[in-house]
């Protein structure tokens, strides 16, 4: 998947190209890229560079406000709002995965310690108290 990501983030189409691939007028571009809302790379002769995530982020922009009657700050807001939704779904996988890894090491654990004879496993259920009496 990353791949994938990786190759819609290759800088590919000058102004030009990718303001018809937009749908919008270069000049347009030019001031989505003053406010931020897009972030085209740059060839070593300083050539705004759009790759198809930029292609894709002009149209949801031109989306929003052509067809949704959002404003640009508006663009701007439900930007940020995304971008913070998809770090928060990546840090989510992440804990997931974490999770799962150490269930894993605890089932592993619990599986040598009955094996091995050598103690005794007690469940004690959330928010109760077990009271155990001392073996004499």
């Amino acid at each position: 998947m990353k791949s994938q990501r990786a190759g819609k983030d290759k800088p590919l189409y000058m102004i030009s190209v990718a303001a018809e691939l937009a749908g919008m007028h270069p000049q347009t571009l030019r001031v989505y890229e003053r406010k931020r809302l897009v972030e085209p790379k740059r060839s070593a002769g300083n050539t705004r560079l759009y790759s198809d995530a930029d292609i894709e982020r002009l149209r949801l922009i031109q989306h929003l406000t052509q067809e949704e009657g959002v404003n640009l700050a508006g663009v701007m807001r439900i930007l940020e709002l995304e971008t913070t939704i998809e770090r928060l779904q990546a840090e989510l996988e992440m804990t997931r995965e974490q999770m799962s890894a150490t269930e894993r090491r605890i089932a592993e654990e619990i599986q040598k310690v009955r094996q091995s004879g050598r103690a005794e496993i007690v469940h004690i259920p959330r928010g109760r108290i077990v009271r155990r009496t001392p073996v004499a």
